[in-house]
């Protein structure tokens, strides 16, 4: 009798994780301490509502990138873990406590991201620009990154977010133009890029993301450089997709490091100031460094 091949399901035809993936565990007493002030302020991060691999290192080194306007996002981004739906929480005091929570931690460069929240005229400018004002009030010598979302086109809302004092605004591409439908299906390409160009002209230094591996190619992530180049992008990072969850967005390759070399060298080709790229790299990941 012949014997049929035993073919491979899905799960076992999954690529398995490579060993430069290996991260640190969230221990020792800065990790400790960084939670309990977080946890005592009533306060989110988007190290644990975006799953963050590197959560444990720059924990335990004593940072935390502060999430504002709540952890429930109004957009549907098929590689996010932070939860999607209706948000219900606005709160007028946040600002308050991320400030007094940089305060006791002594943090040198804060960075502040937040949730998309459509669902608000101002898309939630003003808490931004109460946060970034109360974190210099209390620490003046802090400088501050604030990684602010899509404003689906209503600049004047973008004006009010980055006009109380930060250094660094980010916005993160996330993908490349071929890849938005799928991977960002709310957002637009060309409007993420005027986005950016907007923030240059208003005088910031600007900053975005790239994540690999969701079935990109190098022509491609050559092509979103050089439109990124194009639009006055200051600070490139790039990094690894990891799927948070079985419901999540596939990956389709681990990138190698030496691919993540290349490309840090063809972002400087072009004029960045200053690119982060290998697997572990997300858009917060040694922010200080760039400042």
């Amino acid at each position: 009798m012949i014997e049929l091949p035993v073919l491979e399901t899905k799960v076992e035809q999954k690529i398995k994780k490579p060993d430069w993936l290996r991260v640190k565990l969230p221990t020792g007493p800065e990790f400790a301490k960084v939670s309990k002030i977080v946890n005592d302020n009533k306060l989110h991060t988007i190290c644990q509502s975006g799953s963050c691999p590197n959560m444990g290192e720059c924990w335990g080194e004593g940072t935390a990138t502060f999430m504002i306007l709540g952890n429930v996002c109004t957009r549907s981004c098929t590689f996010c873990a932070v939860a999607t739906g209706k948000p219900t929480e606005y709160d007028t005091d946040e600002p308050r406590r991320v400030a007094e929570a940089i305060k006791l931690m002594s943090v040198k460069h804060a960075v502040i991201t937040s949730v998309n929240r459509d669902e608000l005229k101002d898309r939630g400018a003003e808490i931004w620009y109460e946060t970034v004002s109360q974190i210099k009030h209390l620490s003046p010598n802090t400088t501050i990154e604030t990684l602010i979302p899509d404003v689906k086109g209503n600049w004047d809302a973008l004006i009010r977010m980055i006009s109380a004092g930060q250094e660094v605004v980010s916005h993160n591409m996330e993908t490349v133009k071929r890849m938005y439908r799928i991977v960002r299906p709310q957002a637009r390409y060309e409007r993420s890029l005027e986005q950016i160009k907007r923030i240059k002209d208003f005088g910031k230094r600007t900053k975005s993301g790239i994540m690999l591996g969701v079935g990109e190619t190098k022509d491609e992530v050559l092509e979103i450089m050089d439109d990124l180049a194009a639009n006055g992008l200051d600070v490139l990072t790039l990094g690894q997709y990891l799927q948070p969850t079985k419901l999540h967005l596939e990956i389709t390759e681990f990138i190698h490091p030496d691919i993540f070399a290349m490309y840090k060298e063809e972002g400087l080709k072009r004029g960045f100031n200053y690119v982060e790229s290998g697997p572990l790299v997300r858009s917060s990941y040694h922010a200080e460094r760039h400042i």
